[in-house]
């Protein structure tokens, strides 16, 4: 499950779009737009004349029929005897018939292996992108943000651990597929959809299909996620996504089996692929208290940012905050964010962050070359921005990123 930014928004805090009608009203963590998904494309704007978090969360039937989010998977191999292998993500479960994988939500129907979470949406939010998050990527806009229920690893840390760690039928969920997701982007002017929440590489298929839809409306994709995925699969699933943030939990091959029951090779190498591909990426590292907040893996950390993806790729150190398995541990102090920041900066990286700290000046973006603030953020909120033309306003050095739409 990624790590999602631990600052709240506001429900109270209004946000007019430059330009657009609509004034936004920022939800509380995963209010569903349950009206906007029942109803139909014509007159669901109104809606949402109360507050988000005013709405009615879930009120699904129990027993509801899994019939409409029962969909082929994509990425798996036929054995002999019925059995199949996935191949999806590295764990790659070899799955009996009638019996499902790790992550919980595929299934094997006799020798056919079935995602059970296609358009199955248990959470929804109209989020700041700042939220994901993306910091070089359109600032200041909206993001239409969805989850299906299931991971394919349990971090011990997880805030979104009551649907990342459940099986489909346990969490009450909505049918919202691909081209109503769309719609409901393009109706909140949203100029992406975001895959976040849980972990979007257990619902691939949807991912898949709903970017589809999205970019035949002229809506972008982004997702965030572990990185935590086979080859193949990565490829042609985050190939449809115009922009990625990977949660790179840590850069010890003990700490992915012990508190994230997953492994670190896999992940760095999805972080090589997608640079590769010429996706814009940010990676985001959550800083754990004693487990993974040592001056020597900082140090690798960055050095192999610097020598695999290069010193452009922001790189946001983030504050944990007690949850779930990990309820005995402290907030992460800001003076170990704060080092953590150093030595990436010395090592030479041109854009490290700490995030969780609403109001520290290092949620700013500055120019690497003059130093001036370009971009000025407080918590979820762009308050400034002097980026012009993908540059310094002041001396014209190129800033990496997506700034405008």
């Amino acid at each position: 499950m990624s790590s999602v930014h631990n600052a709240r928004a506001d429900p109270k805090l209004e946000k007019r779009q430059k330009g657009q009608s609509a004034t936004w009203l920022l939800p509380d963590r995963r209010c569903f737009l349950r009206g906007a998904l029942c109803a139909g494309a014509a007159g669901s704007l109104q809606t949402f004349a109360q507050p988000l978090n005013a709405i009615p969360v879930w009120a699904s039937p129990q027993g509801q029929d899994d019939a409409p989010f029962t969909v082929e998977a994509r990425f798996y191999q036929k054995l002999p005897n019925r059995k199949i292998k996935c191949k999806l993500c590295p764990r790659e479960c070899t799955v009996g018939d009638k019996e499902r994988g790790y992550c919980g939500v595929r299934e094997n129907h006799g020798g056919t292996y079935y995602t059970l979470v296609h358009s199955r949406v248990c959470a929804a939010h109209i989020d700041p992108i700042e939220k994901k998050p993306f910091f070089h990527y359109l600032p200041g806009t909206m993001a239409f943000s969805l989850a299906t229920a299931g991971c394919n690893v349990n971090c011990k840390f997880c805030q979104n651990w009551d649907i990342s760690q459940s099986r489909p039928e346990e969490v009450p969920a909505q049918y919202a597929p691909p081209q109503r997701i769309a719609e409901l982007a393009g109706q909140y002017h949203c100029p992406t959809i975001a895959y976040t929440y849980s972990e979007p590489v257990i619902f691939s298929e949807y991912l898949m299909d709903t970017a589809d839809a999205g970019h035949a409306a002229g809506i972008r994709s982004i997702v965030v996620s572990n990185g935590y995925m086979q080859d193949e699969a990565l490829r042609a699933a985050y190939g449809k996504m115009d922009a990625v943030k990977i949660d790179l939990k840590s850069f010890s091959e003990s700490y992915y089996r012990q508190v994230v029951s997953g492994q670190l090779k896999p992940v760095l190498d999805s972080i090589v692929t997608l640079h590769g591909m010429d996706k814009w990426m940010e990676i985001v590292y959550l800083v754990v208290p004693t487990l993974n907040d040592g001056d020597t893996e900082f140090r690798d950390l960055a050095r192999w940012v610097k020598t695999y993806v290069g010193v452009d790729v922001p790189l946001h150190f983030t504050q944990f905050h007690p949850e779930y398995l990990l309820k005995n541990l402290p907030i992460t102090p800001v003076p170990t964010l704060e080092r953590a920041k150093q030595i990436a900066d010395a090592e030479g990286l041109h854009y490290v962050y700490i995030g969780n700290v609403p109001g520290h000046p290092a949620e700013n973006t500055y120019c690497p070359k003059c130093g001036h603030m370009l971009v000025q953020r407080m918590g979820l909120e762009v308050t400034q921005m002097l980026i012009r033309r993908n540059a310094c306003s002041f001396c014209g050095q190129p800033i990496p990123g997506i700034w405008h739409a």
